[in-house]
């Protein structure tokens, strides 16, 4: 931060579209280039800040989060279904095989502090999809990407991932991808999406 007499404003912004560890990096490189945000701490969808507020406002801050594909979130409900999707995210992807261990509801409710029928109801509501489907689009993601390293067999793969089976596994993936695992391992291109883009 650049020495010179400022306000100095505290603030915890909640941003939309952060889905992985690289976007995290973005966020923290790309709010600390402008030399009057001190940039405290930065996680998947949320950064706390200090400022100068002579010099940069939220107007600002969203402005330099757009040009990077993220987005301010202004009303609570925005932020509580981005807080949902951010839990959905780390639980299957980062959560170290804790998938098969701990129910999705169960870790959604202590996580975000909601009972998970509010959260469900909230989430259905806002967006065009239920809380159950998206969950299940971001396991087939992180299913994708495993069949894509190719270092688990497919049964490890369904106890990671929470199924009872490789049987349900395989008829929850051709159900969403139009593929079986076998064709989508044996075709060239893998149709992965982007976590942002999922829904």
């Amino acid at each position: 931060m650049q020495n010179h007499n400022f306000i100095t404003t505290h603030a915890v912004l909640h941003i939309k579209n952060m889905v992985s560890h690289s976007c995290v990096k973005v966020v923290r490189e790309e709010l600390q280039r402008t030399g009057f945000i001190q940039v405290v701490n930065v996680q998947l969808g949320e950064a706390e800040i200090n400022y100068d507020a002579q010099v940069v406002n939220m107007e600002v801050i969203n402005t330099i989060l757009q040009r990077n594909g993220f987005e301010l979130i202004q009303d609570n409900t925005t932020k509580l279904v981005e807080m949902i999707k951010k839990a959905v995210i780390e639980h299957v992807f980062y959560g170290a095989n804790s998938s098969s261990l701990i129910r999705n509801s169960d870790y959604l409710s202590e996580r975000l502090g909601h009972p998970y029928p509010y959260l469900s109801k909230l989430f259905s509501e806002a967006t065009s999809s239920t809380l159950e489907k998206y969950i299940i689009l971001i396991k087939i993601e992180k299913i994708k990407e495993l069949i894509t390293y190719d270092e688990h067999s497919l049964s490890e793969v369904a106890y990671m991932m929470g199924y009872s089976s490789v049987q349900y596994l395989s008829n929850q993936f051709k159900q969403i991808t139009g593929l079986t695992v076998s064709e989508y391992k044996s075709q060239g291109s893998k149709d992965r999406k982007p976590l942002s883009g999922v829904l």
